[in-house]
């Protein structure tokens, strides 16, 4: 399974303070909980914004979608984010 990015920031945070002073913290270990929670909501929404635009754009002009999927998503994120990835 592909890692996340906050999955990611916590082991470079874990290469920077010891582990035993995060894990004793429940505090962080909440916050942690928290982030992990917000980044899911947040690719499930971009999932659903990004199908919910190839629907319109199939609608409206379906060869804008005949091209490689790496197009197709930086389209989506330079009209949704504006500007490139």
């Amino acid at each position: 399974m592909k890692q996340s990015s906050i999955e990611w920031f916590i082991n470079e945070l874990d290469k920077t303070i010891p582990y035993q002073h995060i894990s004793n913290s429940q505090i962080f270990t909440d916050i942690i909980e928290q982030a992990k929670a917000m980044h899911k909501e947040e690719q499930r929404e971009d999932m659903i914004g990004l199908l919910e635009w190839m629907n319109e754009i199939a609608k409206t002009d379906p060869m804008q979608l005949e091209t490689d999927k790496d197009d197709i998503v930086d389209m989506y994120f330079n009209e949704t984010y504006g500007g490139t990835k």
